[in-house]
């Protein structure tokens, strides 16, 4: 598929691996649009990004992804990308000094890494089965943000792994319901990215992280991430593939 000269939705665009791609694919000639809360959107006003529209919008609410999807004018290009980089890790143990896992915390963490991603898939790939396919009848991609913790979650990550798992769960089906409509699905599931929420931990716990990394012996950086999404857009014959971007880390119990 083509980059340049398509619109592409981006969802946690304000920050980490949201803000790298939407860098990525602005530069690659995309018209991006990028969503995030309106807080986040509204604390990076003043940044200079060429080609990249910020949108206020809360990814688990149908009225405020749609109220973003409807900012596509006419003359626009029309949409044929959807990356959902939003989301949230919370750290809790099932039962710790606080008492049980907090059944609200683990239900908000299904409902925006999770059902966000299901709702911004669903809206996205209703607009973009809309659109006129290319001449190999693609139409368009969506791809979700898993995390090997899908496949490793750590000692407090329950809430975390369940919800990423999900994401994982529903790469096949959704690229199958989607072929009909010339519409490919992918997830990536990336290990420790070095976000702005990680590096807040301080360097130590950062070098410890990267230490157990086999190859390489570093943290993967958001731009990785956003070039991961290019190629993955470029190579038409990925579908239905969830890709581990992870150094060949195995995550430890803790």
């Amino acid at each position: 598929m083509q980059i340049s000269g398509i619109t592409a939705l981006v969802t946690g665009a304000a920050s980490g691996l949201g803000a790298a791609t939407a860098s990525a694919l602005a530069k690659q000639g995309a018209s991006v649009i990028g969503l995030d809360l309106p807080r986040a959107v509204e604390a990076n006003a003043g940044e200079d990004r060429p080609g990249i529209r910020m949108v206020g919008a809360d990814v688990t609410s149908e009225e405020a992804v749609l109220a973003a999807l409807s900012t596509i004018r006419d003359d626009d290009p029309p949409l044929r990308l959807a990356v959902n980089c939003a989301g949230i890790a919370p750290a809790r143990r099932i039962i710790s000094s606080k008492g049980a896992h907090e059944l609200g915390l683990f239900e908000k963490t299904i409902s925006i890494n999770l059902i966000g991603t299901f709702n911004v898939l669903r809206l996205a790939a209703e607009v973009i089965a809309g659109t006129e396919p290319d001449d190999t009848g693609q139409r368009g991609l969506i791809v979700n943000t898993a995390s090997v913790a899908a496949y490793e979650g750590q000692i407090g990550q329950i809430a975390y792994a369940a919800s990423k798992g999900g994401v994982v769960a529903m790469t096949l089906p959704a690229a199958r319901d989607l072929s009909r409509y010339g519409i490919r699905v992918n997830t990536i599931a990336p290990g420790i990215v070095d976000t702005p929420l990680l590096a807040a931990l301080g360097e130590e716990v950062n070098a410890s992280l990267a230490a157990g990394v086999p190859f390489p012996h570093r943290l993967a950086r958001p731009d990785e991430y956003a070039q991961l999404v290019v190629m993955i857009a470029q190579h038409d014959y990925l579908n239905g593939e969830t890709i581990r971007m992870d150094g060949a880390l195995r995550m430890a119990p803790q």
